[in-house]
């Protein structure tokens, strides 16, 4: 682990046990299912590295894989927004890379995911937790059906073009 994903990660699960009241997400990409929204979110509140892009305008490129057809999909969404193909559920709460100075480079998220089984109204999480691209073994989304993971986060950081 890296310095810079340290304090985020013990944020992180500092916020999974926390009993804090479960937060509406900010936005919504597409329609979510009624009786979801908001539905086990938790806030997370990341120390803002100054001059770097703020949580809110960062953007991360989500990968999902529907291993029944191999077909595949990347989702662009920003912090607090929600997406849907089918009967998946993608949440995102962060996403974080390392400082262009800082060795080795990481890219992380924090994402939520959420499955509709076959003959059911329900959504279940499958998933809640970081995800990082350059370890995918290190937090895995176990489903059978849906592979789920990061690709890549867009912001900048001081100095940076």
């Amino acid at each position: 682990m890296r310095a810079a994903f340290i304090p985020v990660l013990a944020l992180a699960l500092a916020a999974c046990d926390s009993g804090a009241p479960e937060a509406e997400p900010a936005a919504r990409a597409t329609e979510v299912p009624e009786g979801l929204e908001g539905s086990e979110v938790s806030e997370i509140d990341v120390e803002e590295v100054e001059g770097a892009t703020p949580m809110t305008e960062r953007v991360a490129t989500i990968g999902l894989l529907n291993k029944r057809n191999n077909v595949s999909q990347d989702f662009e969404i920003k912090p607090g927004e929600t997406r849907r193909s089918g009967p998946v559920v993608i949440r995102l709460q962060a996403c974080e890379r390392t400082a262009p100075w800082e060795m080795p480079q990481e890219t992380g998220a924090f994402v939520q995911v959420l499955v509709q089984e076959r003959g059911s109204d329900d959504f279940g999480t499958v998933f809640s937790g970081w995800l990082f691209k350059n370890s995918p073994s290190l937090n895995v989304v176990e489903h059978p059906v849906y592979d789920v993971w990061v690709k890549d986060c867009a912001m900048a950081f001081p100095g940076e073009e």
